[in-house]
C-alpha cells in the first residue's frame, strides 16, 4: 500500500505542475539581392526549422513531466509584421522568437510588452539594442556586432596581427560593423593603419562576368595601402568580402566578412558533441545547420530549461529564471551559456570558421574578466547604458 500511494502522489504531482507551451517564431522576409553564393540562398524553412527541432528536444525532457511544447512560424514580409504580431498575441503567444531587423525588433517587442509577452531576438546584431535602447522583455540570443568583432580581433591580437587594414562597406550595416572593428582595435591594443570604404555602386553580384570585373578592380582598391598584418573586412550586405582573400594587391589574411567569420553555429562544428546535434538536425530537414536556424533553436531550449528547471512558462518566470545565477544551458561549444543580467544578452563562445572548418573559437587564451572570459566580447557592464535591467 505505501508503494501505491506512492506511485498515486507522483502521477497527481505530474498532472498538477503539467505545463502547456506555446511558443512562435515570427520571420520578416526583407527584399534583398541574392547572395554571391548559391551555398548561400535562403531555404524557406531558415529559422523554422531550429524551432522543430527545438520542440523535439524540449519534448524529449518535458513528455517525462507532462509538459506539451508547441511552437507555431510565421513568415511575413514587412508591411505584414505588425498584423502577424497581433495574430500571434490575440492566440495568447506569450513567448515570441523574432527573425527581424533592430527597427522591426524594437516595435515588436514594445507591441508585444503591452500583452506582457517576453521576446528573443534570433538575428538582429545592433548593439544599441543591447545598449541604451535595450528592452525588459528583450532577450538577446544573437550575438551582437560588437562581440563578433571582438572575437575576431582577439584571435588577430592573439596571432600578433596587430596591424590592420579595415575595408568597410558603404552601406548603413556595413558602416555599423565598421565601427564595430574599430572599437575592437581600440579595445585590444591593435593599430588600424589603414581604413578604407569600399563603395557599393549597385548591380547584380551574380552576372557571368562577375568574377572578371571583381578580379581587375579589387586589385585596383587595395593598392598602395600602409603595411598591415591582416585585412578586416566589414561588409554585412555581402557586396566583396567573400572576394577578397585572392584578390588583394599585396597578400594577406582576410578576416570578418570573408575569409576566416565569426559565427554561432556551422555545419561543419562537431566539438563538444555537436556531431549528434549535426545529425539530427540535417536528419529533420535534409540541409545543414544556419545560425538563424541554432539560434531559434537555443531560444526554445531556454525557454525549455525554464520550463523544466522553474516549473513555468510565464513570461516573466521564464526571464526572470534565464537571467538568474541558477541558469545554465548546454550549446555544444565547449562550456555553459548564460546571460548578462545587465542587458539580456547570452554569453556564449564565437566560432571562427573558413568555410570549411572551425580554425578557432573565442574568447581567445589570455583574455581574462573578473566574471567570465565570454564578457571579453561585446559590452561590458561598465559600458552598458542599458537601464531596462536595473
Amino acid at each position: 500500500m505505501p508503494l501505491l500511494a506512492a506511485l498515486i502522489w507522483c502521477v497527481s504531482a505530474v498532472a498538477v505542475w503539467a505545463v502547456d507551451v506555446k511558443a512562435a517564431v515570427l520571420r520578416i522576409d526583407y527584399p534583398s539581392l541574392l547572395p554571391i553564393s548559391r551555398y548561400d540562398l535562403m531555404p524557406e524553412d531558415l529559422g523554422f526549422a531550429g524551432a522543430a527541432l527545438g520542440d523535439e528536444d524540449n519534448g524529449t525532457t518535458g513528455s517525462f513531466l507532462g509538459h506539451n511544447f508547441e511552437t507555431v512560424t510565421v513568415a511575413v514580409p514587412p508591411e505584414a509584421a505588425d498584423e502577424a504580431m497581433d495574430r500571434i498575441l490575440d492566440d495568447g503567444v506569450q513567448l515570441i522568437i523574432l527573425l527581424a531587423s533592430a527597427p522591426d525588433v524594437l516595435r515588436l517587442t514594445d507591441k508585444a510588452a503591452e500583452a506582457g509577452a517576453l521576446v528573443f531576438n534570433a538575428s538582429a546584431p545592433d548593439t544599441d539594442l543591447r545598449d541604451a535602447n535595450c528592452r525588459e522583455n528583450l532577450l538577446h540570443i544573437a550575438p551582437s556586432r560588437a562581440m563578433k568583432a571582438d572575437a575576431v580581433a582577439q584571435f588577430a591580437v592573439w596571432k600578433k596581427w596587430d596591424e590592420w587594414f579595415l575595408l568597410a562597406g558603404s552601406n548603413p550595416g556595413d558602416v555599423k560593423l565598421g565601427d564595430a572593428y574599430r572599437r575592437a582595435a581600440a579595445k585590444f591594443g591593435a593599430k588600424i593603419v589603414e581604413d578604407r570604404i569600399f563603395e557599393d555602386t549597385g548591380g547584380s553580384r551574380r552576372t557571368d562576368s562577375g568574377h572578371v570585373l571583381v578580379q581587375r578592380q579589387l586589385p585596383l582598391d587595395t593598392q598602395d595601402a600602409r603595411d598591415h598584418d591582416v585585412v578586416m573586412a566589414a561588409d554585412e550586405s555581402d557586396y566583396f568580402g567573400r572576394y577578397l582573400s585572392y584578390h588583394l594587391w599585396s597578400p594577406r589574411p582576410v578576416m570578418g566578412s570573408g575569409g576566416l567569420r565569426p559565427v554561432t553555429i556551422h555545419g561543419a562544428h562537431e566539438a563538444w558533441g555537436a556531431t549528434q546535434y549535426q545529425t539530427r538536425f540535417e536528419e529533420l530537414t535534409g540541409r545543414y545547420v544556419r545560425p538563424e536556424d541554432y539560434n531559434v533553436w537555443l531560444a526554445l531550449r531556454v525557454i525549455g530549461e525554464a520550463v523544466t528547471r522553474a516549473n513555468t512558462a510565464d513570461p516573466v518566470g521564464v526571464r526572470d529564471y534565464a537571467l538568474s545565477d541558477e541558469f545554465e544551458l548546454a550549446a555544444f561549444k565547449g562550456q555553459k551559456v548564460t546571460f548578462r543580467d545587465w542587458n539580456g544578452q547570452l554569453r556564449q563562445p564565437i566560432l571562427l570558421y573558413d568555410g570549411s572548418i572551425t580554425v578557432s573559437v573565442s574568447p581567445q587564451d589570455g583574455f581574462l574578466h573578473q566574471t567570465s572570459p565570454l564578457d571579453t566580447m561585446g559590452l561590458d557592464r561598465a559600458e552598458s547604458n542599458c537601464q531596462a535591467f536595473e
